[in-house]
């Protein structure tokens, strides 16, 4: 099975969510926790016989016409990638940001009842047996680029929130439970789904 994992955000460009220390200072960026994690699953994958790509960036999708922003980012974008590649399953890892109060894992798909459904609970029923987080369930999301311009069952892993300081504490001590978990989940859905 051929497995395109996607760290969410980008180091340069987009870190994506933070957590802050008591004195204001970012202490935890969403763009290094997704990369630690993300490749940590690679690893897992390819030690269990998957073939595994992994690209991250905040481009994502082919931009409008007249859309800027993008300029100086050649070559292809995540999704045009994946696509290319000709993955079986494409899984974004990400972490959530809401209050500071809110807690949990969820993971994200385009269609519930559809194959990216299915990988998206497989992955989900691992993370929360696996680790002490709140079951937040499979989300559809369907407006997400990653889900709307794959060609290939895809989710999105909301791993934990990074601005909760329990859920930070989760993904600084238990990152490596977290990828797994998400391997784990991958597998599961390659045994009892993928053909």
């Amino acid at each position: 099975m051929k497995v395109f994992i996607n760290p969410g955000h980008d180091t340069k460009y987009d870190p994506g969510a933070v957590h802050t220390d008591a004195a204001g200072d970012v202490d935890l960026r969403e763009c290094d926790v997704a990369l630690e994690i993300g490749s940590a699953v690679k690893k897992y994958l390819e030690a269990a016989g998957c073939e595994c790509y992994m690209m991250q960036s905040d481009n994502l999708a082919p931009t409008p016409a007249g859309r800027s922003g993008y300029e100086d980012r050649q070559g292809l974008t995540v999704t045009e990638t994946a696509n290319e590649w000709h993955a079986d399953v494409f899984v974004s890892i990400h972490c959530n940001a809401a209050d500071g109060i809110a807690r949990g894992t969820e993971v994200e798909c385009y269609d519930e009842s559809g194959a990216g459904g299915d990988l998206a609970k497989y992955i989900q029923a691992q993370i929360t047996r696996s680790v002490d987080t709140t079951d937040r369930g499979v989300k559809e999301m369907p407006g997400l680029l990653v889900l709307k311009y794959t060609g290939m069952p895809a989710c999105l892993v909301e791993t934990a929130f990074i601005d909760n300081d329990e859920d930070a504490a989760l993904l600084v001590e238990h990152w490596d439970d977290i990828a797994k978990a998400i391997a784990r989940g991958i597998t599961d859905y390659e045994c009892n789904v993928w053909e």
